[in-house]
C-alpha cells in the first residue's frame, strides 16, 4: 500500500453561498515505498518503513531483501550472519551511519547490522558511489544511512511479535509519550531468542546458532520551532549471545576442548548520542548542528580452539554549519569532526591493541539552479595518528536533459584502515592459519586501503500502457591504489593478509526496470553484472564468493482498502545468483574438495499480510521456499579439529525452507 502526503492546501471562496465561505481543497499524490528522486544530486534511493514491512525484517541486515541495490549473503555456515554488498564490495567499504553518525564500523563490522531491529527504522537512504565528505573519509563504494523513528511522530504504543520454524522468536515494543509541548520520549524494547537446535543438512552442525538478544533504547526529542531549536538524546544498551557448533557441543563441558567443536560469541554494547541543531528563524537556509556519540563495544568469543576478544571504546563528534553564498542557488556546508577509537584486541595470545585518533575539517559547496542542473563539490583534510595527513575530494553532478530523465555522475576518493580480524571473523571457523605477510605498515603491519570510485547513472520515468514505469542504468568502477588482500587461494589451510601487489578493481553494472501493471500491482526487476578482480600472489582471480551475474525480481500486490482498513498484501521476491569463484581447495582430499566455481543458485521468498484494521495486522511468510540447500556447506565436518575443516565457503542457503508468522498491533 502506498502512503499519501499533502502537497498544499488551497483556500477558495465559493460564490454560490449567500455568505463568504472558505473550503479546504486537498491535493494528494502517492509516495512509493521505495523512492528515486529526479532532483537529488547523488544517486540515492530511499526505503520507507512500509518497504521494510514487505519482509520479516527482523534487523537491519535483513532489511534489504526486497531492494536490488544491495546484495545479501550468508557470511558462513555457522553463525547465521547475513552480510551485505554494494557494487560488488563487502560492507566494510560502505559507510554505515545511524542518523548520519557512523555506527557499524571497527569491532562491530561482522555482526553490527543485526544489532538494529527493523521496527526501529523510519527510513533508509542508500547512496551509491562516493558519499558526502560531511560524514567522514571512509566511504568507498557507498553509504547507508538509517533514520530511526522520531518521538514527536511516533504513536503511543506498538507491538510486533514474530516466530519462525527455525525456532527464532522475537518481540518488539515501542512506548511513546509527549511529555510537554516541546519534549517527547520513546522507549524501544527488542528481544529475540533461538531456543532449538536445527540441522537440516545433516552435517552434525547447527544450521543457525542458539542465541538471545536484549536491546533497549530510550530516545528523547526537544523541538522549539519558534526559536529554531531541535535536539535528540539517545541512550542504548544491547546484549547479544550466540552459541553454535556441533549438535552435541555443551559449553559447560566442552568449551576450548577437542571433545566437540563449538563456539560462543557474547557482545555487550552501550551507546549514547546527542544531536543539537539551531536554525536561524529569519534565515531558514542557515543552521548549525553539533553531533556527539560515545560507544563501548565489548565482544568475547571463541571458535573451536581459537579465541578472539575485542573491546572498542569510541568517541565521535561533528560540528556542521550550513548557509548560502549570495543567494540560495549557492549553498555550502563546513565543519570540523573528531574521532577516537581505543581497541583492545586479542587473537589467542597475540595482542593487537591500538588507539586511533583523527581530526578533520570539511567544506562542501552545492550549486542547484532548481531546474535541470546541480553540483556538489566537497573536500576534507584529515590528520590521523596512523594514516597521517591526507585530503579527500568528492564530486556529484546531476543533469536533467529532458522531462522525467536524469543523468548523474560521481567521483571520489576513500581511505580506511582495515580491521582484518574483526571484518573476517568467519575465518576463525576454519582450520586456516593466519599470516600477515607485510610488516612495514602501522595497522597490523599493513598500509591503509585507498580507492577511487567513479560512477555514472541514468534514470528515466515514463508511462507504459498508461501505467507508471521507470528504467535505470548505473555503472560504477572502484580502483584500489592499495588494498589489504585476504588471500584464500594459496592453500586451503592458510589465510594470508598483505598489501596489494598488483591491480584490484570492481566494476558494477545494474539495469533496473520497474512498472505498475495495474493499480497496486508492482514489478521490480534488475540485472546486475560484477567484474571484481584482484591480483593475488598466486595469480589474478575473481573475488571469491562474488557472482558475476545476478537477477532480481520483486512482485507486490495489495487489494483495495475496504471498510475499517481491511486489506490483503502479497509480496514475492526472486533471486538468481550465477556461479561464484570459490577459494582454492585443490590440495584437500576428494571428500573435502570443491570445484573452482559454484553452481548457480535460485532463492525465493514470499509474504502475505492481512490487515484487519488500522491498528492490527498479521503476516505469514516463507524464506527460500524452493528449499535450495548448499551441498557440503562445511568441509571436514566429520573431523572439525583436523586440517581440512572450513565453514566459510558458503555460496547458498544452508538451512533450506523457513516459514514464519507474526502480528503487529498499534495504539494511535
Amino acid at each position: 500500500m502506498k502512503n499519501t502526503f499533502l502537497f498544499f492546501v488551497v483556500l477558495v471562496s465559493l460564490p454560490a453561498f449567500s455568505q463568504d465561505t472558505l473550503q479546504t481543497v486537498k491535493v494528494e499524490a502517492q509516495r512509493g515505498k521505495l523512492q528515486k528522486s529526479l532532483l537529488k544530486t547523488a544517486n540515492t534511493t530511499v526505503l520507507s518503513s512500509k518497504e521494510l514491512l514487505k519482509a520479516a525484517c527482523c534487523n537491519l541486515a535483513e532489511s534489504f531483501e526486497t531492494n536490488p541495490s544491495i546484495d545479501v549473503n550468508f557470511s558462513d555456515a555457522l553463525t547465521g550472519t547475513k552480510q551485505i554488498k554494494m557494487l560488488g564490495l563487502t560492507s566494510p567499504y560502505l559507510l554505515i551511519t545511524e542518523e548520519n553518525v557512523p555506527s557499524v564500523r571497527g569491532a562491530s563490522q561482522a555482526y553490527g547490522l543485526s544489532f538494529t531491529p527493523g521496527t526501529w527504522v523510519e527510513s533508509i537512504q542508500i547512496t551509491k558511489g562516493a558519499g558526502s565528505v560531511i560524514n567522514g573519509y571512509e566511504s568507498i563504494s557507498g553509504q547507508i544511512n538509517t533514520e530511526l523513528i522520531k518521538p514527536v511522530n511516533d504513536i503511543p504504543f506498538f507491538l510486533n511479535i514474530y516466530g519462525a520454524t527455525d525456532s527464532r522468536f522475537e518481540i518488539n515494543t515501542h512506548l511513546n509519550k509527549k511529555v510537554s509541548d516541546k519534549w517527547a520520549t520513546s522507549l524501544f524494547v527488542h528481544g529475540n531468542s533461538r531456543v532449538s537446535k536445527n540441522d537440516m543438512n545433516k552435517d552434525g552442525f547447527l544450521d543457525n546458532p542458539l542465541g538471545n538478544q536484549i536491546n533497549v533504547m530510550n530516545r528523547w526529542q526537544y523541538s522549539n520551532a519558534e526559536k529554531g531549536w531541535v535536539s535528540f538524546l539517545n541512550f542504548r544498551y544491547m546484549n547479544d549471545e550466540k552459541q553454535t557448533g556441533q549438535l552435541e557441543f555443551n559449553p559447560d563441558r566442552d568449551k576450548l576442548t577437542t571433545n566437540y567443536w563449538g563456539s560462543e560469541i557474547t557482545t555487550e554494547r552501550f551507546d549514547f548520542s546527542s544531536k543539537i541543531g539551531y536554525v536561524w528563524p529569519e534565515m531558514p537556509y542557515q543552521s548549525i548542528g553539533f553531533q556527539n556519540a560515545v560507544t563501548s563495544h565489548n565482544q568475547h568469543s571463541y571458535f573451536g580452539l581459537n579465541q578472539y576478544n575485542i573491546r572498542q571504546q569510541s568517541y565521535y563528534s561533528n560540528l556542521i554549519f550550513n548557509s548560502i553564498i549570495s543567494n540560495t542557488l549557492h549553498k555550502f556546508t563546513a565543519g570540523l569532526n573528531f574521532a577516537s577509537d581505543d581497541y583492545r584486541e586479542f587473537v589467542n595470545v597475540s595482542d593487537y591493541s591500538r588507539r586511533d585518533n583523527s581530526l578533520g575539517a570539511f567544506f562542501e559547496y552545492t550549486y542547484d539552479n532548481a531546474d535541470n542542473f546541480s553540483m556538489i563539490l566537497g573536500g576534507r583534510a584529515d590528520y590521523h595518528n596512523r594514516l597521517g595527513f591526507f585530503v579527500t575530494p568528492r564530486l556529484h553532478l546531476r543533469y536533467n536533459p529532458w522531462k522525467d530523465g536524469v543523468l548523474r555522475f560521481s567521483a571520489g576518493r576513500g581511505k580506511r584502515s582495515a580491521n582484518i580480524f574483526a571484518e573476517n571473523q568467519q575465518l576463525f571457523g576454519s582450520a586456516r592459519n593466519f599470516a600477515i605477510l607485510d610488516t612495514g605498515g602501522k595497522i597490523y603491519g599493513l598500509n591503509p586501503e585507498i580507492a577511487w570510485n567513479y560512477g555514472i547513472g541514468f534514470l528515466q520515468k515514463f508511462r507504459l500502457f498508461s501505467k507508471n514505469a521507470d528504467v535505470s542504468v548505473d555503472f560504477y568502477r572502484t580502483d584500489f591504489q592499495n588494498q589489504v588482500v585476504v588471500d584464500l587461494f594459496q592453500s586451503p589451510q592458510q589465510a594470508n593478509f598483505y598489501n596489494l601487489k598488483g591491480d584490484s578493481f570492481a566494476n558494477s553494472l545494474q539495469v533496473e526496470f520497474n512498472i505498475e501493471f495495474i493499480k497496486h500491482l508492482n514489478l521490480r526487476s534488475a540485472y546486475k553484472y560484477y567484474d571484481v578482480r584482484t591480483d593475488y600472489l598466486s595469480g589474478s582471480f575473481q573475488r571469491p564468493l562474488q557472482a558475476k551475474h545476478r537477477f532480481f525480481g520483486n512482485l507486490e500486490f495489495a487489494t483495495h482498502i475496504k471498510e475499517k482498513g481491511k486489506q490483503w498484501k502479497f509480496d514475492y521476491t526472486f533471486n538468481w545468483i550465477g556461479k561464484q569463484q570459490l577459494p582454492n581447495t585443490a590440495s584437500n582430499p576428494d571428500q573435502d574438495r570443491l570445484p573452482e566455481f559454484s553452481p548457480s543458485v535460485v532463492v525465493m521468498n514470499a509474504q502475505v499480510t492481512r490487515t484487519f484494521s488500522s491498528v492490527f495486522e498479521m503476516y505469514l511468510g516463507a524464506e527460500n521456499f524452493g528449499n535450495y540447500k548448499q551441498d557440503k556447506a562445511i568441509l571436514g565436518a566429520e573431523n572439525p579439529f583436523g586440517t581440512n575443516f572450513d565453514s566459510t565457503i558458503v555460496y547458498a542457503p544452508v538451512f533450506g525452507q523457513m516459514y514464519y508468522a507474526g502480528l503487529r498491533f498499534k495504539i494511535k
